[in-house]
């Protein structure tokens, strides 16, 4: 389909339900719902990388075919907190940011031939930054100078879910729920779109930017919980994967005159009405197309479509945010947030083995991601500052896990050994870095939306294995405390498909109070 007008809903409408429905029937996966990640064998893992596909789609097809979901609100009542943040801009650093290369550097021993892999913790030195006695990695010269804005957790944990797929990890990070599950599990983004909606009526609450969907590796994983869930497709996330033409998703193509984009606009709705997969999804569903729909259709038709542009932004502002798509992502989410948008996310985009997932070569590559997400991501908060919104919005910085020289998962792990050259001591550059992926602690910053300012919390052990030794903080409470700070009760819930379903999980999530500057109320 030629970008235009309505790429985005499309993509919303029809590729999602027809891709989802053929997948199901090429696979016969419906049923297939159990945990198939505690192998060492990488044949086995190969098998259950399918395995977990044909469950995901079933989990997706149930999505499709749930009826309405229902507030729990008057059979459980629960009180909903005061609000810290009214916005939230999530920065993805997706494939396993490592913490001792970013925000938890550890020991630092330079580049040398025959230097022991078992020496290594981190391969750049540490900076100072404005706050005593922190310090973070150098390559991060402009993040240092405004951590004095942030909230660093050092102490962020991650479960031993077995043999390392990226993606099961970074589904567990978005929805709070460790997959395969027997339902769509929605995004916290749309969470945020369905329970809180956006704070402009026209513009979409759940943007999602810098991922492609398409001609990636793992592709029907990321899909799987990039989506609304069994919320419906109204509440699922416009997808922007080029913020330099996102633009385009919001116009009609060159030369389309206003009567001819209704008559487009309602060849599509018929188009919905004979969609030959249509008997597998409830009235729900398709209603809620439908209404994803409208919504395009509005925003469309409105002048707020305008800061999509990032071209209309002053030259100055461009170029500094101009290192790459990340950096051009937190432009555009920037705008978006300005103009009413409740959630966004903006990614160094997940690929196999490419940008933070360093099977090789990581001294380099994260040298070269260091330059990409370092002006950008002070930029964002020197702005939002500026305009007055950093109080109420809050910035995340987050990964799916860390990283580490020699240790795959965490002390006791099955996983696999994911390195590229399994060596003992350092031959070659691309030696040098830490390929193994890490799950046992890890750093989360969160700028701004009531949280502190200057603080440090959790810590991590000081030589191998670098695991949180402090105020270790799990996914479902990081979750609550994200939740809790835009206003959602950890405890909220819908029933689904005969069972509630938590915004964390159970309903269980407590938010890490220490990590405000005033606790909200209900909490």
């Amino acid at each position: 389909m030629k970008m235009g007008c309505h790429c985005w809903l499309a993509r919303q409408c029809f590729d999602s339900p027809s891709h989802v429905m053929n997948f199901l029937l090429k696979t016969g996966a419906i049923g297939l719902m159990t945990d198939l990640f505690s192998t060492n064998d990488p044949t086995k893992s190969r098998l259950a990388r399918r395995e977990f596909l044909q469950a995901l789609a079933a989990m997706s097809a149930a999505g499709w075919m749930a009826g309405e979901p229902r507030s729990l609100q008057a059979e459980e009542p629960i009180q909903q907190p005061e609000p810290t943040a009214d916005a939230c801009i999530l920065l993805w650093m997706a494939g396993g940011m490592a913490a001792p290369e970013t925000f938890d550097p550890k020991r630092y021993i330079p580049y040398e031939v025959g230097m022991p892999v078992n020496d290594m913790l981190s391969t750049f030195p540490a900076i100072d930054t404005p706050v005593d006695g922190l310090q973070i990695t150098a390559g991060l010269p402009e993040i240092a100078k405004v951590m004095d804005r942030a909230t660093l957790i050092r102490s962020a944990v991650q479960p031993d879910l077995g043999s390392i797929l990226h993606s099961r990890h970074q589904f567990h990070w978005h929805t709070g729920y460790v997959p395969p599950q027997t339902v769509a599990c929605p995004h916290l983004g749309a969470w945020a779109a369905k329970v809180l909606g956006s704070n402009n009526p026209v513009m979409p609450a759940f943007i999602n930017i810098g991922q492609r969907l398409e001609g990636v590796g793992e592709k029907e994983e990321l899909k799987a919980f990039t989506t609304g869930g069994f919320f419906g497709s109204e509440f699922g996330p416009m997808n922007l994967p080029y913020p330099e033409v996102a633009a385009r998703a919001v116009q009609p193509p060159s030369g389309m005159t206003g009567q001819r984009f209704q008559s487009r606009n309602a060849l599509y709705r018929e188009l919905i009405e004979r969609n030959p997969h249509r008997e597998y999804a409830s009235d729900y569903q398709q209603e809620s197309l439908l209404r994803s729909m409208d919504n395009a259709y509005r925003l469309l038709s409105s002048k707020d479509r305008a800061a999509f542009d990032i071209n209309e932004e002053p030259k100055e502002s461009r170029e500094i945010y101009d290192t790459g798509r990340f950096g051009r992502g937190c432009l555009l989410a920037r705008r978006l947030v300005e103009s009413g948008a409740k959630f966004v996310e903006v990614t160094t985009e997940y690929v196999p083995f490419l940008h933070w997932d360093t099977h090789n070569s990581g001294h380099e590559t994260v040298a070269r991601l260091h330059s990409e997400i370092d002006r950008p991501i002070a930029q964002l908060i020197r702005d939002l500052e500026a305009r007055k919104m950093l109080d109420r919005t809050l910035v995340i910085i987050a990964s799916e896990f860390s990283r580490d020289a020699l240790m795959e998962g965490k002390p006791g792990s099955n996983a696999n050994d994911q390195a590229t050259f399994k060596v003992d001591k350092i031959e070659e550059p691309k030696h040098y870095g830490l390929h193994r992926h890490f799950t046992g602690g890890t750093s989360v910053v969160m700028f701004g939306g009531g949280m502190k300012q200057g603080f440090v919390y959790g810590k991590t052990a000081d030589e191998r294995p670098l695991v949180a030794v402090e105020n270790p903080v799990s996914v479902m409470d990081l979750h609550a405390t994200i939740m809790t700070a835009l206003g959602i009760s950890p405890k909220t819930a819908y029933l689904t498909e005969g069972r509630p379903f938590y915004v964390t999980q159970d309903g269980h999530g407590q938010p890490v109070k220490e990590l405000f500057a005033k606790t909200p109320a209900s909490v």
